[in-house]
């Protein structure tokens, strides 16, 4: 399933593609899609195909086309503090973005069949925590993946405010799934070929919402043992955070909160990942091609318009003082017969004002182009190939602190 976007060169472009298709139509889900790169949860030689509207799998290691998690996000409505599992969780791409969402206070658990994909799973993650730049720049919820199949989770487990399944759901297990849901929560899975909304309005009251068509690999039966049953798997602990923990947290929140990161609503043109790429490839630049096109069409129209200089130069009757044209009336009606009905000087008067309006759009044209300079002069002043300074490590390591500390605030990440 995919194929839906053209691919784009990077993750940036990638994401350009998803919102000008309108998967993508919220910000919080595109900071969410932004921030992390899809090819790191490829393996390397397949990472030439990340930026493909495609699904992948290679054994037991499976992501949806990017389009399809752009429509579980948006259908999930994830807001901060939320509860979320992730039935099926695979790679732990969806898990992680969703955790960028849920901040620090929510809850992210995952039930995966395979053993050898969660331990993929984290191994992301780790990578993630420790080395990408986007994770100072947002209050994470971490997931935590367990063993099993989904299908064997004990009915009196507690309740989620969102699920996800990423498996293609039979309809007799459409109710058993609703069951992990709060009121007031939001399933999303695939249910008969068609991804779909369910939303619990009450203790026994739901709306359902069909999405677009999809095409699941089935969920896996459970096995019985030789009594005839099914093992359970327990769901991860909702765990409170430790003191120390909550202190980093606050710590970590103020300094981002005062440096100017996209939490503290930075006065910084390049708020997060990829932000410089929208600002070329957003409304703004789509502005500046239309003034182009605008002003192509305005030469080639007025190019078949003849100035007031070439009129006279071949021999148009003049205007007097008093506005009124000289030479008889012959003379005027034969002028209005080549204008089509209409006087000559209306047709001067419109190509005078098709001037002023290309003169405009010409002089709208240049300063935007001004501005594109004055951005690509800057850009040459800063060191290439250089990754942007991380504010919130500079500031913590810039703390009159034990290093011990120091590392503890910082994840102890790499870079």
């Amino acid at each position: 399933m995919g194929g839906a976007v053209s691919a784009g060169e990077d993750n940036d472009e990638l994401i350009d593609n998803l919102k000008e298709a309108h998967y993508i139509r919220s910000d919080l889900v595109e900071r969410a899609f932004r921030a992390i790169d899809r090819a790191d949860y490829y393996l390397e030689e397949y990472r030439d195909n990340a930026y493909k509207d495609l699904a992948w799998r290679h054994g037991n290691i499976h992501l949806s086309a990017p389009c399809i998690y752009s429509e579980v996000m948006e259908a999930l409505d994830l807001q901060p503090g939320l509860s979320f599992l992730n039935l099926g969780s695979g790679t732990g791409y969806l898990s992680t973005m969703v955790g960028l969402i849920l901040g620090p206070f929510g809850v992210n658990h995952g039930v995966e069949l395979h053993a050898d994909v969660i331990e993929y799973a984290y191994q992301k993650l780790d990578l993630f925590i420790k080395t990408s730049d986007s994770f100072d720049k947002f209050e994470f919820c971490e997931p935590v993946f367990v063993a099993g199949n989904c299908l064997e989770i004990p009915p009196d487990s507690r309740q989620y405010d969102r699920v996800y399944c990423g498996a293609g759901v039979q309809r007799e297990h459409e109710n058993y799934m609703k069951n992990l849901l709060k009121v007031g929560g939001i399933l999303v899975l695939p249910l008969e070929e068609k991804l779909t909304k369910i939303t619990r309005t009450g203790q026994n009251s739901w709306e359902t919402k069909k999405i677009i068509a999809v095409s699941f690999a089935p969920l896996v039966q459970p096995r019985q043992d030789i009594n005839g049953k099914t093992r359970n798997v327990p769901l991860p602990i909702f765990e409170v955070r430790s003191l120390q923990d909550l202190a980093r947290l606050a710590i970590r929140h103020t300094l981002r909160a005062t440096s100017g990161s996209p939490e503290g609503r930075s006065k910084s043109r390049v708020s997060f990942p990829g932000a410089r790429a929208m600002h070329r490839y957003g409304p703004r630049f789509k502005r500046r091609r239309l003034h182009r096109r605008r002003v192509d069409s305005l030469i080639l129209r007025d190019s078949a318009i003849p100035s007031l200089a070439e009129l006279r130069a071949h021999g148009a009757p003049r205007e007097s003082e008093d506005g009124e044209e000289e030479g008889d009336e012959e003379e005027d009606e034969g002028a209005r017969g080549k204008c089509g009905g209409r006087s000559c000087s209306s047709r001067r008067g419109k190509g005078a004002r098709g001037d002023e309006e290309q003169e405009d759009e010409e002089e709208q044209v240049a300063r935007d182009e001004e501005e594109e300079e004055e951005e690509e002069e800057k850009g040459k002043g800063e060191p290439q190939g250089e990754p942007p300074v991380n504010i919130l490590r500079e500031r913590i390591l810039g703390l009159p602190l034990p290093e011990p500390l120091k590392l503890y605030l910082l994840y102890y990440r790499e870079k």
